[in-house]
Parts: C-alpha cells; structure tokens; sequence
C-alpha cells in the first residue's frame, strides 16, 4: 500500500478532513497545490484582501474551515500556527478600495488573487480557487463553489487573509475612529451606516458601493 493510499484510508475516517480536492491531483503527482481565497468583498470601506496558501502534501490540518465560520481568537491561533509554519508557503494580494472603485469588485477581488499566486515563493502545479470565477493566472486552475468548506488549502486562505484584512481595519480605525471599522471592518452594519449618515463618507470608503445607493440601501455581498 502507498504512503497516498494510506493516507486516503486515514482521511476518510476523519470528519474534518478537507483533502478530497487535494488528494485527486496528490494522486495525478502534483505536489504544489494552491488553495486561494480573498476576503472584504461585501464591504462599504476598505480593500479587498486574498490568499494564496500551498500545505504540505500528505498532511492533514486539523480545524481548518470556512474563516467566517471560526472564532476570532481559534482564526488568529490558527493563522499563526500555518504563517510560521516551515512547511507552509503563503502569499497575499491586496486591492485597494480606490482599485475597487476603478474596477469593480469581481474584477478587483480576482486580481487580489492574481497578486496572492503570483506573489508566492515557489509555484504551483495546479490552483484550487473559492467561488465560480478564477483569477488570470498561467497555472492549471479550478474553481470550486464554497471551496473553503470543502478544501483545507481554499480554508487556510480564507484564514490567514481573514486575519491580515481585519488587522488592517483596525490601523485604518486608528485614522478613521468615527466609524467603528475596528468593530465590523468595514460591512454594512446598522452602527457603520449610522455613522456614514452622521459623518459622510471617509476617504477608505468604496464610493461605487456608496455613490448609487445610500448606506442603508447598500447590501452586503457574503
């Protein structure tokens, strides 16, 4: 029996295994696998943030999911274990809120990923991407729709730019401390929009989320 196969067996009798993805193109010889997702697509302020992140084959990373599904202090734990990991590789894109404007958002938040991949230390062989659409990348891609529920590499993404995009907001809040974006980043929630009705608009907010409709009106997107 293969050291795949025995992992294969072991995977399957874990509930948090989030390897099938992986495994299938472990199996086709592909080692470098990169799991990409980005982060801040729904809100009124603030840049749009992705994740390109290759785990070590053979490996699994227990509790790793969906970013919005953990807690603040497990996400932060878990973004420290997989960044200082030796065996981890990682990389980030960033879009600023400006580039959003510009545009628009699918194409900022495809481009963030663009950045993330291309910006990562060694290359893969194949990119597994969070959602339907994929970035403009040279490597072999597929996209997969709620990936970072159903790939550890897509989940490990969301993570760590999960963490890199809400300390971001929080240096923003120190500049911009009206608005509580330390509190929700940035989304559309009734304190945010409350604050942009008595302060206007700041200068990290998207104006095309903002300029057409007013903040209340203005729908969050995840």
């Amino acid at each position: 029996m293969s050291q795949l196969e025995i992992f294969e067996k072991s995977a399957k009798s874990l509930p948090d295994a989030l390897v099938e993805h992986e495994l299938l193109l472990w199996k086709r010889g592909q080692k470098y696998i990169a799991g990409v997702d980005e982060v801040g697509r729904g809100p009124l302020a603030g840049p749009v943030v992705a994740c390109a992140c290759i785990l070590p084959k053979g490996v699994i990373f227990h509790g790793i999911k969906d970013s919005k599904l953990l807690p603040t202090k497990e996400r932060e734990r878990l973004c420290h274990f997989l960044t200082t990991h030796p065996d981890v590789h990682w990389a980030l894109g960033t879009v600023s809120h400006e580039k959003i404007d510009e545009i628009n958002i699918l194409r900022a938040s495809l481009l963030a990923m663009k950045l993330a991949v291309d910006a990562l230390p060694i290359k893969p062989e194949f990119v597994l991407v969070d959602g339907r659409d994929k970035p403009p990348i040279e490597f072999e891609c597929r996209a997969i729709i709620k990936g970072d529920t159903l790939s550890q590499s897509i989940g490990a993404a969301s993570i760590i730019a999960k963490v890199h995009r809400d300390a971001m907001m929080d240096e923003l809040h120190k500049e911009y401390p009206l608005y509580g974006f330390n509190k929700h980043k940035g989304y559309a929630t009734q304190e945010h929009k409350r604050a942009i009705e008595k302060y206007g608009l700041c200068p990290i907010h998207r104006k095309s989320f903002t300029s057409k409709h007013s903040a209340i009106e203005q729908p969050t997107l995840f």
